[in-house]
C-alpha cells in the first residue's frame, strides 16, 4: 500500500469515526433554535433522552473502533445491530424534528463497514432513505395523501440515487482490492527475482573461486607438459652432445657438436623464459583486457610475422579477474596453436560485449583441420582445444570450433559477463 493509499483510508476511517457525531450536532442545532419546550414539554425532554442515548451510542462504537479497529471496519453482526439501533433512533428523533434526517443520513456512510452481505447493506441504505424523505416531505407523520406522494417520489430518488453510489462504491473497492492483490504479487515477485538474483551472483562468485582452482591445476599441468615438451628434451639433446665431444678426439667434429650444445641451450632458455612468462597473466597487471588482448596480438604478430588484427565491439568494461585471464589463455593457446600447426598468413581477434555477455573469436587462414578428427588431449598433457574449453566451461561458458582442411579456423568463445565489483 502507498503512502497515498494510507492517507485516503486514514480520513475515511476518521469520517466513519467523527461524522455520526457531526451530523448529529448538525441536526441538534436547528432544532434546538426551532423548538418550544412549552407548547410540547414532553416531545421536549424525549428528544434530550433520544438525543443523550444517541451520544452514548456512538460513545460506546467509538471505544470498540479503538480497541478492536480491525473488526469495527469489517461487517458482523455487532456492526448490524449498532446501524439498526442508530436508524431506530434517528427515526425516532426525525419523527419529533425533521431537523435529525442529518443524523440518519449517516446511514449512507458505513452501511459497508458494517452490515455484511450487499443484500443487507442495500436494504439498511433504504430503510436510512425512509428517514431522509420523510424528513425533506416535511416531517411525519403525513397529513394528506400529496405529501404520501411526494414521500414516494423522494423515496424512490433518494434510495435509488444511493444504491448507484453504493454500486459505484462496490465496484471501486473491488478494484481497489484487485489493485492491492497485484501489487502485493509484483512485491513477492520482485522479492523472489532478488533473492535469484543473488542466488546467481552469488553462484557466480563461486564459479569463479572454482575456475581459479582448477586453473591453478591446469597451469601445473600445462607447465609439466612444457617442461617435458621442450626443457626437458632440449636439456637431453645437450647432453647428447656433450657426449659426442667427450668422446671425439678430432677438434673439428667437436666443434660442430659444441655449437649444436649452445643453440639447443638457448633454445631450451627461451622455452623456459616462455613456459615462466605464461605462467602468470602478467599482461592483466596494468592493463585492461582490450589493451592486454591488443598488445598480445601485436606481439605475436611481430614474433611470427603473420598479419594479426585486434577489434572490439560494444561497450568495453572492466571484467572479472577470472574471466579476463581465462579470455588471455585462449587467445594465447589460439595463437601458439596457429604459430605450431596453422601456417596462417593472417589472424584476426575480436572482442564483443554483448549486454550480459561476452564473445571471443579467433580466426586464421591456415591449413585448417577436421575437429573430428583432433584427439581430445595429447598423450603428454598439452593444452590444445580441449583445455581451451575446459577454461571456458569453468567459467558458465562455451567454446566451439569451425574449421576444414584447406580454409582456416574459427573459434569463437562465449562466456558471461561478471564486472569486476561482482
Amino acid at each position: 500500500m502507498t503512502a497515498r493509499d494510507s492517507q485516503i483510508e486514514r480520513r475515511w476511517d476518521q469520517l466513519h469515526t467523527w461524522g455520526p457525531y457531526a451530523l448529529l450536532a448538525t441536526g441538534l442545532g436547528p432544532a434546538i433554535a426551532m423548538a418550544d419546550p412549552r407548547a410540547h414539554p414532553v416531545r421536549w425532554y424525549t428528544g434530550w433522552a433520544l438525543v443523550g442515548c444517541a451520544v452514548v451510542l456512538q460513545l460506546l462504537w467509538h471505544g470498540y473502533r479503538l480497541r478492536r479497529p480491525d473488526r469495527a471496519r469489517t461487517p458482523s453482526r455487532l456492526g448490524t445491530a449498532y446501524y439498526v439501533v442508530r436508524w431506530a433512533l434517528a427515526f425516532a428523533l426525525t419523527w419529533l424534528n425533521p431537523f435529525f434526517a442529518f443524523y440518519a443520513a449517516s446511514g449512507y456512510m458505513d452501511a459497508d463497514e458494517t452490515i455484511p452481505g450487499s443484500r443487507w447493506q442495500r436494504l439498511g441504505l433504504f430503510a436510512s432513505a425512509i428517514t431522509v424523505a420523510a424528513a425533506q416531505t416535511g416531517g411525519m407523520p403525513f397529513t394528506s395523501g400529496l405529501q404520501w406522494l411526494v414521500f414516494a417520489a423522494l423515496l424512490f430518488f433518494n434510495s435509488g440515487l444511493q444504491m448507484v453510489v453504493a454500486h459505484l462504491t462496490t465496484q471501486e473497492t473491488q478494484r481497489s482490492h484487485e489493485r492491492k492483490e497485484t501489487i502485493a504479487e509484483l512485491e513477492r515477485t520482485n522479492a523472489a527475482l532478488q533473492q535469484a538474483l543473488d542466488e546467481n551472483a552469488a553462484l557466480h562468485a563461486q564459479l569463479l573461486v572454482q575456475a581459479r582452482e582448477a586453473g591453478v591445476a591446469d597451469e601445473r599441468r600445462r607447465l609439466a607438459a612444457e617442461i617435458h615438451d621442450t626443457i626437458a628434451q632440449g636439456l637431453t639433446g645437450i647432453i647428447a652432445q656433450l657426449q659426442v665431444v667427450a668422446n671425439t678426439p678430432e677438434r673439428e667434429p667437436a666443434r660442430r657438436h659444441l655449437d649444436r650444445a649452445m643453440e639447443l641451450a638457448r633454445h631450451s632458455l627461451g622455452e623456459a623464459r616462455r613456459s615462466v612468462h605464461n605462467l602468470a597473466p602478467v599482461a592483466l597487471e596494468n592493463d585492461g583486457l582490450p589493451e592486454a588482448l591488443k598488445k598480445t596480438v601485436a606481439e605475436w604478430g611481430e614474433r611470427t610475422g603473420v598479419r594479426a588484427e585486434f577489434t572490439v565491439t560494444g561497450t568495453a568494461e572492466q571484467l572479472h579477474e577470472e574471466v579476463s585471464a581465462t579470455l588471455l589463455r585462449i587467445v594465447q593457446e589460439a595463437l601458439s596453436n596457429a604459430a605450431r600447426h596453422a601456417r596462417a598468413t593472417r589472424v584476426g581477434v575480436t572482442l564483443s560485449f554483448l549486454g550480459e555477455e561476452v564473445i571471443l573469436d579467433i580466426r586464421d587462414d591456415g591449413t585448417g583441420f577436421d575437429p573430428l578428427t583432433v584427439p581430445a588431449r595429447t598423450s603428454t598433457g598439452g593444452f590444445g582445444l580441449d583445455g581451451m574449453r575446459a577454461r571456458a566451461e569453468r567459467i558458465a561458458g562455451t567454446l566451439t570450433v569451425e574449421s576444414e582442411p584447406g580454409h582456416g579456423t574459427a573459434l569463437s568463445a562465449r562466456v558471461p559477463l561478471v564486472r569486476h565489483d561482482q
